[in-house]
């Protein structure tokens, strides 16, 4: 029997799924949304080039040139201002704004933002409730949490109250701010935030390959997931998830680029794609940005592939671009 098919979000990642990140996922296929890297809101609305610069995507009606739509995200804690840049953001053509309440890092949670508001569930419900009652209806409004600052018990009255202040649909990774990045991900509690609530839920956390992505299903049976980290290890798992299920997705695979679960043969797939990045980042940014952003990718990719991790030794001491760019091309000509 043929399974629904999921739908499946790019996680948004600091420093990681920009622009260039986002066109060269989302080119490949199996991706059914995105969200920006956070845009961090404190006192001002920002300038339209800001949220150009964030959102390259607003020039193309907020989709990747793939066609995938893209949500900007909002960090901070003051309504207000919150308030003003979703709004400014959908008068600037956004599909969707998303409200980052899930960011563990020290500097944004000493500030007054991302997961140390799941400290505060009746800050929660303020703000989406600002946020929703002044961005059109047509516009959806989402949050993302955590299962909470130190407590996963905390994730239950979190969730209701963002439903009732009205958000559209709710992203859950499944760890506290305090379990960071370390695993489990503590997946049955999507089940106790289901009972309690109606509102849609996007699952999140620890999902790195296709029997991940099975046993998550399984258990948080939700038919709506984010992948992070593990797209960066294996940009074609959107696919392998969406062919589990899908028998025309099979069928696109199979006509096209065969996905193999062969290390080997992923190796050969994944680095033509290396400098189609760098070149991206390039444009994007700089050639400076480019080189960075590259080694960051090539790390990730080293953790699943003894190839790249020889790739990321001989090329992270480079420094200058232009030679980076040569000895990234001569390593990856090498069968």
């Amino acid at each position: 029997m043929t399974k629904t098919s999921p739908q499946l979000f790019l996680a948004p990642m600091e420093g990681v799924t920009d622009w260039a990140m986002r066109d060269l996922l989302t080119s490949i296929g199996g991706i059914d949304q995105c969200t920006t890297e956070f845009l961090r809101v404190t006192d001002n609305l920002h300038s339209d080039t800001i949220f150009y610069k964030n959102c390259p995507e607003l020039l193309t009606n907020s989709k990747t040139r793939s066609g995938v739509p893209v949500f900007v995200q909002l960090l901070g804690g003051k309504v207000g201002p919150l308030v003003a840049n979703a709004v400014r953001a959908q008068e600037l053509g956004a599909l969707g704004v998303d409200l980052n309440f899930g960011c563990p890092a020290k500097t944004v949670n000493r500030h007054d933002g991302g997961a140390s508001l799941l400290q505060y569930t009746d800050r929660l419900y303020n703000i989406v409730k600002a946020v929703r009652d002044a961005v059109p209806k047509s516009t959806p409004v989402t949050a993302k949490i955590r299962l909470g600052f130190d407590k996963p018990t905390a994730c239950i009255a979190n969730a209701q109250a963002i439903e009732a202040a009205g958000a559209d649909w709710l992203t859950v990774h499944c760890r506290t701010k305090t379990d960071g990045y370390k695993p489990p991900a503590y997946w049955e509690w999507i089940v106790k935030i289901k009972e309690a609530t109606k509102i849609k839920i996007v699952t999140n956390g620890e999902i790195w390959t296709l029997e991940d992505f099975e046993k998550c299903d399984s258990i948080a049976n939700t038919g709506h997931y984010m992948i992070g980290r593990g797209a960066l290890r294996d940009p074609f798992l959107f696919q392998k998830v969406k062919a589990s299920a899908d028998a025309s997705h099979a069928k696109t695979i199979t006509d096209g680029i065969q996905k193999s679960t062969d290390q080997k043969s992923a190796y050969q797939e994944i680095k033509p794609l290396l400098p189609q990045f760098f070149e991206a980042s390039t444009a994007y940014v700089s050639a400076s940005f480019a080189v960075a952003r590259t080694k960051n990718w090539l790390k990730q990719l080293s953790f699943g592939s003894p190839e790249f991790t020889e790739h990321f030794e001989q090329l992270k001491v480079i420094t200058k671009p232009a030679e980076f760019k040569e000895q990234l091309a001569n390593i990856l000509s090498l069968n």
